[in-house]
Protein backbone atom coordinates (compact mmCIF):
# COMPACT_ATOMS: atom_id res chain seq x y z
CA UNK A 1 0.00 0.00 0.00
CA UNK A 2 1.34 3.55 -0.75
CA UNK A 3 1.84 5.55 2.29
CA UNK A 4 2.70 9.32 3.24
CA UNK A 5 6.23 9.67 3.81
CA UNK A 6 6.57 12.83 5.46
CA UNK A 7 5.16 16.46 5.81
CA UNK A 8 5.63 17.96 2.23
CA UNK A 9 4.85 21.55 3.21
CA UNK A 10 2.73 24.03 6.02
CA UNK A 11 0.15 26.21 4.23
CA UNK A 12 -1.98 28.72 5.79
CA UNK A 13 -4.09 31.54 4.89
CA UNK A 14 -3.34 35.05 6.43
CA UNK A 15 -6.13 36.80 8.13
CA UNK A 16 -4.25 39.92 8.01
CA UNK A 17 -1.21 41.52 5.51
CA UNK A 18 0.34 38.17 4.72
CA UNK A 19 3.53 40.47 3.51
CA UNK A 20 4.06 41.68 7.37
CA UNK A 21 3.00 38.00 8.58
CA UNK A 22 5.87 36.69 6.39
CA UNK A 23 8.18 39.29 7.42
CA UNK A 24 7.24 38.25 11.15
CA UNK A 25 8.23 35.04 10.88
CA UNK A 26 11.67 35.88 8.92
CA UNK A 27 12.61 38.39 11.51
CA UNK A 28 11.05 36.35 15.01
CA UNK A 29 11.64 32.70 14.29
CA UNK A 30 14.45 33.10 11.55
CA UNK A 31 12.72 31.84 8.37
CA UNK A 32 14.54 32.39 5.34
CA UNK A 33 12.27 33.38 2.34
CA UNK A 34 12.73 32.35 -0.91
CA UNK A 35 12.10 34.46 -3.62
CA UNK A 36 8.37 33.11 -4.27
CA UNK A 37 7.62 34.42 -0.61
CA UNK A 38 7.58 30.89 1.25
CA UNK A 39 10.68 29.58 3.49
CA UNK A 40 12.55 26.03 2.54
CA UNK A 41 13.24 24.49 6.07
CA UNK A 42 15.56 21.72 5.54
CA UNK A 43 15.52 18.51 8.16
CA UNK A 44 19.00 18.13 6.87
CA UNK A 45 20.70 21.19 9.00
CA UNK A 46 18.85 20.17 11.95
CA UNK A 47 21.62 18.57 14.34
CA UNK A 48 19.27 16.95 16.99
CA UNK A 49 19.64 13.12 18.09
CA UNK A 50 16.21 12.21 16.47
CA UNK A 51 17.45 12.96 12.99
CA UNK A 52 14.62 15.27 12.55
CA UNK A 53 11.53 13.32 13.04
CA UNK A 54 7.84 15.10 12.19
CA UNK A 55 5.12 14.78 14.89
CA UNK A 56 1.58 14.22 13.66
CA UNK A 57 -1.30 14.62 15.75
CA UNK A 58 -5.20 14.82 15.82
CA UNK A 59 -6.17 16.43 18.83
CA UNK A 60 -9.72 16.26 20.52
CA UNK A 61 -12.38 18.00 19.31
CA UNK A 62 -12.62 19.48 23.05
CA UNK A 63 -9.12 19.92 23.29
CA UNK A 64 -7.49 23.35 24.53
CA UNK A 65 -3.95 22.77 23.24
CA UNK A 66 -4.71 25.30 20.83
CA UNK A 67 -6.25 27.94 22.86
CA UNK A 68 -6.08 31.05 23.02
CA UNK A 69 -6.20 30.91 19.47
CA UNK A 70 -9.42 30.15 17.40
CA UNK A 71 -7.49 28.19 14.73
CA UNK A 72 -8.56 24.51 14.65
CA UNK A 73 -4.66 23.63 13.89
CA UNK A 74 -1.58 25.04 15.61
CA UNK A 75 2.15 24.30 14.46
CA UNK A 76 5.29 23.31 15.71
CA UNK A 77 8.40 24.59 14.84
CA UNK A 78 11.56 22.32 15.81
CA UNK A 79 13.96 24.89 17.12
CA UNK A 80 18.04 24.58 18.00
CA UNK A 81 18.01 26.81 21.08
CA UNK A 82 14.78 27.42 22.85
CA UNK A 83 16.25 29.34 25.80
CA UNK A 84 17.62 31.50 23.62
CA UNK A 85 14.85 32.22 21.24
CA UNK A 86 12.44 32.69 23.86
CA UNK A 87 14.95 35.40 25.11
CA UNK A 88 14.84 36.92 21.72
CA UNK A 89 11.64 36.90 21.81
CA UNK A 90 10.54 38.48 24.89
CA UNK A 91 13.57 41.50 23.37
CA UNK A 92 10.94 41.83 20.17
CA UNK A 93 7.41 41.99 22.65
CA UNK A 94 6.16 38.82 21.21
CA UNK A 95 3.36 37.38 22.89
CA UNK A 96 4.47 34.35 25.10
CA UNK A 97 2.06 31.82 26.12
CA UNK A 98 2.33 30.27 29.34
CA UNK A 99 5.79 29.99 30.57
CA UNK A 100 8.32 26.96 28.66
CA UNK A 101 8.06 23.90 30.08
CA UNK A 102 10.29 20.66 29.53
CA UNK A 103 9.52 17.13 29.36
CA UNK A 104 10.56 14.03 28.55
CA UNK A 105 11.15 14.52 24.81
CA UNK A 106 12.38 18.22 25.08
CA UNK A 107 11.56 21.44 25.81
CA UNK A 108 8.36 23.19 24.74
CA UNK A 109 6.84 26.91 24.59
CA UNK A 110 4.03 28.76 22.51
CA UNK A 111 3.57 32.15 21.11
CA UNK A 112 0.86 34.44 19.21
CA UNK A 113 2.20 35.05 15.51
CA UNK A 114 0.37 38.41 14.17
CA UNK A 115 -2.37 36.79 13.04
CA UNK A 116 -3.44 35.31 16.47
CA UNK A 117 -2.53 31.67 15.52
CA UNK A 118 -0.90 29.64 18.74
CA UNK A 119 2.34 28.70 17.57
CA UNK A 120 4.65 25.92 19.36
CA UNK A 121 8.21 26.04 19.52
CA UNK A 122 10.13 22.91 20.44
CA UNK A 123 13.68 21.87 21.04
CA UNK A 124 14.27 18.45 20.57
CA UNK A 125 15.65 15.66 23.05
CA UNK A 126 16.28 12.17 23.83
CA UNK A 127 13.36 10.56 24.66
CA UNK A 128 14.89 10.53 28.69
CA UNK A 129 13.13 10.39 32.21
CA UNK A 130 16.61 12.78 33.18
CA UNK A 131 15.06 15.53 30.79
CA UNK A 132 11.91 15.82 32.59
CA UNK A 133 13.49 18.41 34.80
CA UNK A 134 16.11 19.79 32.64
Amino acid sequence: MAKVTGIGGVFFKSTGDSAATRAWYQKHLGISLEEWGGGILNWAEDKAEDGGMTVWHVADKDSEWFSPSKASFMINYRVDNLDELISQLRADGVEIVGEPESHENGKFAWIMDPDGHKVELWEPMPWDEANKEG
